[in-house]
Parts: C-alpha cells; structure tokens; sequence
C-alpha cells in the first residue's frame, strides 16, 4: 500500500490497529467489571460470590470458545468473527445495563464469555501470526504494548462514570465507544492474510518467500505430539502462578500490616512493568528460539518469589513487582511467538485456541484453590515457595516441548 508517498507494508498499520482495538475491548469488556462490582452490590443486593461468580463463568466460555474460535480462523479469517464480537459485546453491555435478577445477569455473563473468545487476544495474534514470521515478535508486542495500557485508562475512566452516571448509565456509555472503536475498525481493517492482498509475508520478495517456506503443521498431528501436552502443561502451570499473584498479592502483604496504599502501588507497579517487559522482548524473540526465552521467564518468576520471601520491607516487594511484572508482560507475547514457531501460521488459529481451552481448569480452579490452602494453612508463605517451585518446573517442562515429528521438513499437515 501507499503510505504518505511511499510502500508501507499493510500488516503494520493492521497491528496498530489491532493494539487500539485490543486496548479498547480489554478495557470495556475485560478491567471496567472490577469497578462496577461494588455499585452492583449496593443496588442489587447480591453477594461477592454472585456477582464475581458470573466473571469466573465467562472466562470458563471463553476458554472452551477457543478451538472453535480457532479453527474458524483459519479458515475464513478473524476479521467477520471480530466483527461481529464487537457488535456481540456493544448488545451485550447493553443487555447488561438493564438487569434486575441474577439468572438474566449470569445469562448476560455466558454470552460475554463467547464474545471475549471474539475479540480479545487470541483472534488478533491469529492474525499477527498470519501476517508475520521474521518480526512476528515485534507484531504481537505492538498488540500486547498498546493493549498493556486497557487498564491504565479504563479503570479510572469507569470509576469516573460511575460517580457521574451510576453504574447502568456507565455500560450505556461504555457500550457506545465500544461500538464506534472497535466495529469499524474490525469490518474495515482487519484481512486474513498478506497474499489476499497480493502480497508477502513479512512483504519479503517472492523469491525469499518461496527460499524460507514455514512449518505448517496440522491440528491434528499437533494434538497427537507430546510437544503440545508439554507446552500446554508449561502454560497451565504458568496461569496457577499469574492467577495467584493477581488475587493473592494484596491480600497477603495487608495480612503482613503493610499499608492497603502500598500494596496496591506494588500491585500497580506489576502492571506498569508489563510494556517496557514486551517493548524487550519482542525484538529478542526475532533473534533468539522463543523456547528458550520463555523457560528464561519462568525462572525470573521464581527469582522474584526469592526475593519476596527473603527480602524484607519494602525493598523486597517492590523488587519482587518490578521482576515479576517483567517476566509475566513477556510472557504474554511468549506462548503466541512460541506457538507460531513450533507450529507455523497455517493452522495457529486452531492449535492456539486447543492451548487456551486445555488451560481452563487451572484458570478456573487456581483463585478458588489457592483460596482454600490459604484458609488450610493460614499463612501465604508456604504457598508462595510452592508458586516458585512450580515456575521452575514450568521452564523444565519446556526443555521437553521438542518440536513435533516431521516438523524439521515444512509440510501442510491435516487440519
């Protein structure tokens, strides 16, 4: 395409648009629902579990959406599916605006589920992945960089709607810049892949292309591998860890009678550590086998817990946020890179989407069982040496995710 005089490869400009997309849906869909918790309650009269129950049942959809989701893409392309999650989402929050009884809020929940597995990263790194090979790094941390910023600006955005219009009046009008973002953009932007166009992947000439053909491995024959168990195996133990820290963090350094402010500063500074994390990481994956940077991530993570435990004060949780927040901002452009380089583009779509459904227990069950050892135990420190153990063993199990058979020869495998 022509670009301000000169040819300007389109796949960048598609991921620019899919970072503005990915931030406005994860903010609206995924980060505005922890502000609107407690309006809900005052009104409603519900319980925490109620309300919070319906979240954990949408992300259960959305976990089990993915292979279909999946699959479909590679077939016929993320952009009507992404198109018509976002015109799914906008009826949804809307629906959401209007709920009085908790059966019609839990029906709301399940279908917000199906439109998450539309819309958020899965379908979008499909598309960076069909787009991408040498700098597919540098893609997917375009996307994940702009869409680390989703809290950043919604929460406080949603909490300044809901002092101004109250919680139904704050979908309302989250509704609506969803629908003005993100359907547009959808519809307009996204393509399938560069030779719809007429052009390459990476826009490399022809004859490079055809010199440095891809894997393509098959879902099927990814499936019957041990290399997609043991990553799936790597990535499950990796969500236990995530999920603990996001819920557990705060709560355990109040139970430690730190100050609820600065928990939550260190809480915010994880956050913050997530972009510049994959600002680095994107142009190393591009150099260096995304395995190997991966198992490195992991074992920052049980650095981190170190330094948790066994530094005291303030010098060791905020050495902690800034170490972890780091190797878990990586880590979200890892599993796609990965998956892309053990896989190929022909059929991630599909083969992503068998990872994300395969880690649905541990994202279902990791909050809820913590919870429990926490009740059992009554104290997190045990737990947390756990989490490091288990960070440790997530980087072995990926030293044993070799590439699948055949996967040294490119070849279109089966779907």
């Amino acid at each position: 395409m022509r670009l301000f005089g000169r040819d300007f490869y389109y796949g960048w400009p598609l991921v620019m648009v899919l970072g503005i997309t990915q931030t406005t849906s994860w903010g609206i869909v995924y980060y505005a629902y922890s502000v609107l918790i407690i309006p809900m309650q005052a009104e409603l009269g519900w319980s925490r579990a109620e309300v919070t129950g319906a979240f954990s049942l949408a992300l259960a959809v959305s976990s089990l959406a993915a292979f279909p989701v999946g699959r479909w893409i590679d077939r016929h392309g993320a952009r009507a599916l992404m198109t018509v999650g976002s015109i799914l989402s906008v009826l949804l929050l809307l629906a959401w605006s209007t709920v009085r009884d908790l059966a019609s809020f839990y029906a709301v929940w399940v279908a917000i589920g199906l439109a998450m597995a539309l819309v958020l990263y899965e379908p979008s790194f499909a598309v960076a992945a069909a787009w991408f090979r040498r700098r597919r790094g540098q893609a997917m941390t375009v996307i994940t960089t702009m869409a680390g910023f989703a809290s950043t600006i919604f929460l406080p955005l949603t909490a300044w709607l809901v002092i101004a219009q109250g919680w139904r009046g704050t979908l309302v009008t989250l509704a609506l810049l969803l629908a003005v973002v993100t359907i547009p953009l959808h519809a307009l932007v996204v393509r399938r892949r560069p030779e719809d166009l007429g052009l390459t992947v990476d826009d490399d000439p022809p004859a490079v292309a055809a010199a440095r053909p891809e894997r393509a491995i098959g879902v099927r024959a990814a499936l019957g591998g041990s290399a997609f168990w043991w990553l799936a195996l790597a990535f499950s133990l990796g969500t236990i860890i995530a999920i603990a820290q996001h819920v557990h963090f705060v709560p355990y350094l109040v139970g430690l009678g730190h100050d609820p402010a600065l928990a939550a500063a260190a809480a915010g500074l994880i956050g913050a550590m997530k972009s510049p994390a994959r600002i680095v990481f994107g142009p190393l994956a591009d150099r260096v086998p995304v395995r190997h940077l991966t198992a490195l991530l992991y074992i920052l993570q049980t650095l981190a817990l170190g330094i948790l435990l066994l530094i005291p004060g303030e010098v060791g949780i905020f050495g902690f946020a800034i170490v972890f927040g780091a190797a878990v901002g990586a880590l979200t452009t890892a599993r796609p890179a990965l998956l892309a380089e053990v896989y190929g583009r022909v059929h991630y779509g599909a083969i992503s989407g068998a990872m994300v459904a395969s880690g649905a227990v541990a994202r279902a069950l990791a909050p809820i069982g913590i919870g429990a050892l926490y009740d059992g135990l009554g104290t997190y420190v045990p737990i947390w040496w756990a989490l490091a153990l288990i960070a440790m063993l997530a980087a072995g199990v990926l030293r044993l995710a070799a590439a699948p058979d055949g996967a040294r020869a490119p070849s279109p495998g089966p779907p």
